[in-house]
């Protein structure tokens, strides 16, 4: 007997479901695809159960002729190309023929249609793939599609669905990103019977408001850029209105929404000189060229693209939005070098290596801004380890302290507000203070997450922001993995959450940006794998959040205490991306950079 054999068409159609159909949202957008294509202007969706238990889509689009109906649930069956030339310039969303027949061989779909001309509709339905016989129906022209038991017949399939809520925050999302595209049309979204979006008809600055947010249109900069045979418009967020995540980037090509790497990448560049390293920026844009030019036929999902000229897209893209944030920058500090506290007089002869501000600073000062440090949480009270810490800490070591005490010497001075000038016995000691706290915190949330000893902090008003329901669902699902990592959190209402504790060590940080941040890694990687397979990456954007920002000015005796904890820290002499935290120039360095001795 041969081994090679034909597969059945109903297991090709549901081995093509797995690259097409992966959730509710992704028969969501198929659908929304084929009604514009159809050229709708008003289109409704109505979602049961997140879309798992029913999810249907109506529009006033051209409708389809009775003659075509046989085909429509059929594999590779489409009115949009039929030649290889036309492959190659694809001016509609959907072209391969393969939405329909992959949703219909893993549900139950029933579509309704009728074009103007006709005398009335007609309906056609098919269940795990066996098609029925076209009936007539009653139907306004246009085209309803209803789907049905997702996956009713592929219970392994089912079973890695989500939450309702889950669901229905990522049918939301596609919901949104179609009705971005297209402001000239006019959608209705609606859940469990309920209303939860209306967005009729108009121009696109209302529509971007309406979908991003009023806050986001109110600091975003508008262009319109053109080039040969290239165009971008929209709108690009400000520096002010940077996120902690990428859930408010909209980039379409051809009014495709996409994930490109080559347009996000010119992106980046256009803003690497307006936005800190952990921070996102926001924007609303749309690339507009020849289909001949770019390659939408790359990915199953059709959200990655390639174009052919890559370099000239690149450049265009980052030339246009670089010309639209120019001016944008924060203004740069008038004092180039800060020294803290100021006006204060150096006493160079104390001994050998320290510098004294003539400040007097209780050695605690310091746990404002850090937690205390493994040596000293460890030491008795009142006991000689302690007292000695103190001691160093505060800057103001005994004439029997040596090197070995504070290889780190003592802090001088701030630059910047980001790196800290501290003197040893060697010469001059630079450290970059976010990196460094950053690397220390990261060591101390992964030591308490090992022994389960993540302590909370309980907020005396809890912090309440806006978020999206996918944060909200998350929260939801959640909520055991969240309070392993030392956060009480709890949905408001499906927009907006509440932070009631946050982990002791990050009390100093933005809840609501560290929020963001978390919940993003928790729906991206999952809550079991995210504290496994993704602990290093939750952590570290925990740490960051954490972590003394930039521009923060520290007090003599904070600095000291920054020191102190990394010379207590593991891996302290790089951040947790692998760059050095802090750097050492000898005094040959130093004469050897003003040329003395010659």
């Amino acid at each position: 007997m041969p081994s090679i054999r034909l597969l059945p068409d109903t297991l090709i159609s549901q081995i093509a479901a797995g690259e097409v159909v992966e959730r509710p949202a992704s028969v969501l957008k198929e659908l929304l695809e084929n009604s514009l294509d159809a050229g709708a202007t008003e289109i409704s969706v109505s979602l049961m159960q997140g879309g798992v238990k029913q999810l249907k889509v109506t529009d006033n689009g051209a409708g389809m002729e009775a003659a075509d109906l046989p085909l429509a649930f059929a594999r590779h069956a489409t009115s949009k190309i039929a030649s290889l030339d036309d492959l190659e310039q694809v001016r509609s969303l959907g072209f391969r023929g393969e939405a329909l027949a992959s949703i219909a061989s893993v549900a139950r779909v029933a579509l309704t249609t009728r074009t103007e001309r006709a005398a009335h509709a007609w309906s056609l339905s098919a269940e795990g793939g066996a098609q029925g016989a076209p009936q007539p129906a009653a139907h306004s022209g246009g085209t309803s599609v209803e789907v049905n038991d997702l996956y009713f017949n592929t219970p392994a399939r089912r079973k890695f669905l989500r939450t309702e809520a889950t669901e229905f925050g990522h049918c939301e999302d596609v919901f949104n990103r179609i009705a971005l595209s297209r402001p000239d049309v006019a959608f209705t979204l609606k859940h469990n019977g309920r209303v939860i979006s209306h967005l009729p008809a108009g121009d696109g600055a209302r529509r971007i408001a309406a979908v991003a947010g009023a806050e986001f249109a109110g600091a975003a900069r508008a262009l319109d850029e053109k080039s040969t045979g290239l165009r971008l418009s929209g709108f690009a967020g400000s520096p002010a209105f940077s996120r902690s995540s990428r859930d408010a980037q909209f980039l379409f090509v051809n009014r495709r929404f996409v994930r490109d790497k080559l347009l996000a990448h010119a992106l980046r560049q256009a803003y690497q000189d307006l936005l800190h390293g952990d921070r996102h920026a926001a924007y609303v844009l749309f690339l507009e060229l020849d289909p001949l030019g770019v390659d939408v036929n790359v990915h199953p999902a059709k959200t990655e693209v390639r174009f052919r000229d890559s370099r000239a897209i690149h450049q265009f893209v980052f030339h246009a939005v670089s010309k639209a944030l120019s001016g944008s920058a924060a203004q740069t500090p008038a004092a180039a070098v800060q020294l803290m506290p100021a006006a204060t007089g150096m006493n160079f002869r104390r001994m050998p290596y320290q510098t004294s501000l003539g400040v007097a600073q209780p050695a605690a000062a310091y746990q404002a801004l850090f937690s205390a440090p493994p040596g000293l949480a460890a030491a008795p009270a009142g006991g000689a380890a302690r007292a000695a810490y103190e001691t160093i800490a505060a800057g103001a070591p005994s004439e029997a302290h040596t090197d070995t005490d504070a290889p780190l010497g003592y802090a001088i001075a701030q630059l910047h507000g980001i790196y800290i000038l501290a003197q040893n016995r060697q010469g001059l000691v630079l450290v970059d203070m976010h990196a460094a706290h950053e690397r220390i915190l990261y060591e101390k949330l992964k030591g308490a997450l090992e022994t389960q000893g993540m302590s909370m902090q309980k907020l005396l008003i809890p912090v309440t922001f806006n978020a999206d329901r996918l944060e909200v669902a998350a929260v939801e699902e959640h909520a055991g993995v969240l309070g392993q990592l030392g956060f009480d959190m709890a949905p408001l209402s499906p927009t907006a959450l509440a932070v009631r504790a946050v982990p002791s060590m990050l009390v100093s940080a933005d809840v609501a940006d560290l929020a963001h941040a978390l919940l993003q890694e928790v729906r991206e990687f999952g809550g079991s794998r995210v504290l496994t397979e993704h602990q290093h990456e939750l952590l570290s954007t925990m740490a960051c959040h954490g972590a003394v920002r930039a521009h923060r000015p520290l007090t003599v005796t904070e600095m000291n205490a920054l020191l102190r904890e990394m010379e207590v820290t593991e891996r302290s002499g790089q951040c947790n991306h692998g760059r050095p935290t802090w750097y050492q120039m000898s005094l040959a360095d130093l004469d050897k950079l003003f040329l003395r001795g010659r």
